[in-house]
């Protein structure tokens, strides 16, 4: 009787602490990739692609095969998707634009959690400049790398405004190497408050420029081109069939014959980004920390590679929309989950905050998908919606496209049946309730643009967005 009283006091301290470990916050591996379209493998959209790492996180949770950006552009992405609030609501739209007269850092993403009492590291590439660190950070890290210097078999930068061509260096040299090597260590970084790493890679953002071993993995007359038509842009309306520039960057690389070699070095910037990526997930593997920490992954938005006779981001169709979204959370994913629900990045925010036991914003305009992170089949009657430029949107539903632009030039696809969307619906009769149905989306407020930051790139965004 006399050791029970004793080992009494002792359990209860056990099952206290068990309780409290239970209940601790979780910490948080916040990926962030740039101009990662949806060509990783198992999306299965480009065969070519070799992406071991980033298939393998998405056999560990749930990836979702509908993920949208809510800008395609990097700036108006990435303040879109820390502030939880869209471009329509800010009214930053465009690269050249700053973001911070509409959204006060204290309502950004990395500001909440240090709030909250977590240590938030970030590197690389989080928001859209190198020195860009909008928010609260304990800590930050650029990153850094070696003079990069073109492999004696590079031709030369590219084709006009697309550079691209095998590196002289070493992964050690590229500057998303010593990211995630900070990254690392400050995963297993000891401590009594969670952490939030932010860790930002930048390739596959152009130059397609990396080092000539990941160029060897796509020998060039193994290239196959994205599917295209010559004549995809026939049924385009003029507002989209300026966004798509044909008369830029497509019939450039057109006229150099070197469409094959732009597509390659895409695919090697990929697999030089998902061997970054698989660094992470073995120190992440590796740490004590593994099973208190939610992993997620996003690339800011899509890139055309000559669909739609389009280049880069700047339109609102699926390939410079549609991206890479994963998600590991313990006790909450299931391995291998797939969701089809169409999400978009506005998403990201609340759903983080869910996982981590912290209070929603009121600022947010995104909804919090943990039901599907916990079962990807859950009813979601939401679609995504995504924005280039003041008045121009695209509603993305399970099955169909819908785009008006601000002169009111539609397009309509039914991705379901017409996944490459060839077909533009919009002027049919027929499709008249279908638009009506998706035009309700539509968002009901469109903030002015922000005063642009840099004049000389302001004109050239505009252009891009509404129209060369």
């Amino acid at each position: 009787m006399k050791l029970l009283k004793c080992l009494l006091p002792v359990a209860a301290a056990l099952l206290c602490a068990h309780a409290a470990s239970a209940a601790a916050p979780p910490n948080i591996l916040f990926i962030a990739i740039d101009d990662l379209n949806h060509w990783v493998g198992h999306l299965g959209r480009n065969l070519q692609t070799k992406t071991p790492n980033i298939d393998r996180l998405a056999s560990l949770g749930v990836t979702f095969t509908r993920a949208y950006c809510t800008a395609p552009a990097c700036n108006p992405s990435r303040a879109s998707l820390m502030s939880g609030q869209r471009p329509s609501t800010t009214g930053c739209y465009l690269n050249s634009q700053n973001w911070r007269p509409a959204v006060p850092e204290d309502r950004l993403l990395n500001s909440h959690f240090a709030r909250a009492g977590y240590r938030v590291y970030g590197a690389g590439k989080i928001y859209h400049g190198a020195g860009d660190r909008g928010g609260h950070w304990d800590d930050y890290f650029p990153g850094k790398g070696g003079p990069l210097e073109p492999h004696p078999s590079a031709k030369n930068k590219g084709v006009g405004g697309i550079h691209f061509g095998p590196l002289a260096n070493s992964d050690e040299d590229m500057p998303d190497y010593s990211v995630v090597s900070y990254c690392l260590e400050k995963l297993r970084e000891q401590g009594d408050r969670p952490w939030f790493i932010a860790c930002g890679l930048v390739k596959p953002h152009m130059p397609f420029s990396v080092p000539k071993k990941w160029f060897d993995l796509f020998p060039l007359d193994t290239i196959q081109l994205p599917p295209h038509r010559d004549d995809d842009l026939d049924d385009v309306p003029p507002a989209g069939v300026r966004m798509a520039a044909p008369a830029g960057d497509h019939a450039a690389i057109l006229r150099s014959g070197r469409w094959n070699e732009a597509v390659q070095a895409y695919l090697a910037a990929i697999a030089f980004c998902d061997a970054q990526v698989g660094r992470l997930l073995d120190g992440w593997n590796q740490s004590p920390q593994r099973d208190r920490t939610v992993l997620c992954l996003w690339s800011d938005h899509g890139w055309s590679l000559g669909e739609k006779a389009h280049w880069r981001k700047f339109a609102l169709w699926e390939e410079p929309a549609r991206t890479v979204l994963i998600w590991k959370a313990p006790g909450v994913t299931p391995a291998g989950g797939v969701c089809g629900r169409p999400v978009d990045f506005l998403s990201i925010y609340p759903t983080l905050c869910a996982l981590a036991g912290l209070p929603l914003p009121a600022h947010l305009d995104g909804r919090d998908i943990t039901p599907l992170l916990k079962n990807p089949r859950a009813p979601w009657d939401l679609p995504a919606l995504t924005t280039h430029g003041f008045k121009n949107h695209a509603v993305r539903t399970e099955d169909w496209r819908y785009i008006r632009y601000e002169n009111g030039d539609e397009e309509l696809y039914h991705n379901a049946a017409d996944p490459f969307e060839y077909t533009n619906l919009a002027a049919r009769t027929e499709y008249a309730a279908r638009k009506a149905e998706l035009a309700k989306w539509l968002p009901k407020i469109d903030a002015a643009n922000l005063p642009a930051t840099r004049a000389g790139r302001a004109g050239k965004d505009k252009k891009k967005a509404r129209g060369r």
